[in-house]
């Protein structure tokens, strides 16, 4: 199993930055792919941004050139800077683990709760 440990959401403004982290601890041979995803009220979850073993990036149209995603790979975490923040990012933020154990399975953070507001 894989547990996923988030922080670093909260409040703030329109305009502003916040940065999130989540850490993956736990029994697996190895994590290829570490992300984003969110859900808006009223919304499907969707892809933020995942960050590949390879150092291959992909990012939602929606947050390119405002977010960045980083890994720290000796350390299995993964960050999430989100700067130019709109009230439209408000959503619970999950982050999301590929892992191999006897297989590739999906893992899921609790989620953290990013409001953008004035």
């Amino acid at each position: 199993q894989v547990q996923l440990v988030e922080s670093g959401g909260g409040l703030v403004q329109p305009g502003g930055s916040l940065r999130l982290s989540c850490a993956a601890s736990g029994r697996f041979l190895s994590i290829e792919i570490m992300g984003w995803y969110r859900q808006a009220p009223g919304k499907q979850r969707e892809l933020v941004a995942t960050l590949t073993n390879g150092g291959r990036s992909a990012y939602a149209d929606s947050v390119k050139g405002r977010f960045t995603i980083s890994r720290d790979y000796a350390k299995n975490t993964v960050n999430l800077q989100m700067n130019s923040l709109k009230s439209e990012d408000t959503a619970v933020y999950y982050c999301n683990v590929v892992a191999v154990l006897s297989g590739r399975q999906d893992f899921w953070g609790q989620g953290t709760q990013v409001t953008v507001s004035s």
